[in-house]
């Protein structure tokens, strides 16, 4: 899901959208390096206080932006996914716990505004990422250190450099951690349609590695096999698909998966290790009953 638009209204909760918004320009510094203003500004961001339902704890604040000085960077967020982590983290119930009350969101891409008289490696105009999470990105502006930043291109999607920091990263580490894969050897996934699952498909791609596809039956599974085809998939199954003996057929035109990416679990993650040429996998959840 990804958040845009002017975030508007005083102090009203704003609970988070199941809906796709489109960009917020969103500000503040980290967690604890901003205050709340008594009076409307032009800085506004959505703040919780205390962990729990994020429809109940998240709040849209007016803050005052703090000076930039020495290695600061002034950013205006140009656009911001939500993520379960980010869900995750308004609840408490995540690994990574920024100090209350904190801005939401994790991933974003801003423009840089003005920058401090020790910042050497950005310019006003540059895009930029941040580093590292927790740091809150769900506000229109922020004043962040020079090394919280990466600069990335301006001539890419607007949404892609958004939600460039986790998933794609996530994709290529896991393509590149665990088996030397060289071009022609081919790949395995379930969950395939997910953000992760359709970076590796276009990582995969591009490092010339085949994939083999695994998605949930739907209605409209043409539509998704399309979409996943145009991204570079090679091949799109469905559980059900995969279980048949008729699928063998796709190893007479390609060697077996040397890599099984699994983030389900249970029997869906059992059938990728089936099809492994020998036992290597990477899971967030490993298979019930291995």
């Amino acid at each position: 899901m990804l958040v845009s638009g002017l975030l508007t209204g005083a102090r009203a909760r704003a609970p988070l959208r199941a809906s796709l918004l489109e960009t917020w320009r969103l500000r503040g510094r980290t967690a604890s390096s901003y205050s709340a203003s008594s009076e409307p500004s032009k800085v506004r961001a959505l703040i919780y206080g205390n962990h729990g339902d994020p429809a109940k704890v998240i709040q849209l604040k007016n803050l005052e932006l703090t000076a930039v000085e020495g290695s600061d960077v002034h950013v205006r967020m140009l656009a911001a996914p939500v993520n379960p982590a980010d869900i995750n983290m308004i609840q408490g119930n995540y690994g990574l716990l920024p100090k209350l009350p904190a801005v939401g969101g994790n991933e974003g891409v801003g423009q840089v505004v003005a920058v401090g008289n020790s910042v050497s490696g950005l310019k006003p105009g540059d895009w930029v990422i941040l580093t590292s999470a927790g740091l809150g990105t769900w506000r229109t502006e922020a004043v962040f250190s020079e090394e919280a930043l990466i600069q990335v291109p301006k001539d890419i999607p607007l949404q892609s450099a958004a939600t460039l920091s986790v998933n794609p990263c996530t994709a290529y580490r896991m393509l590149m951690d665990f088996e030397q894969l060289q071009p022609g050897d081919s790949v395995i996934q379930n969950a395939s349609n997910s953000g992760v699952g359709q970076a590796v498909i276009q990582i995969a791609s591009a490092l010339r590695l085949k994939t083999i596809n695994v998605v949930r039956d739907r209605p409209d599974i043409q539509k998704l096999r399309n979409k996943l085809k145009d991204l570079g998939a090679d091949y799109v199954l469905t559980e059900e698909e995969l279980r048949m003996p008729e699928t063998k057929a796709i190893f007479k035109d390609l060697p077996l998966p040397r890599l099984a990416l699994n983030c389900v679990g249970g029997k869906s993650s059992t059938e990728l290790l089936r099809h492994l040429a020998r036992p290597l996998w990477k899971s967030h959840s490993p298979p019930k009953g291995l």
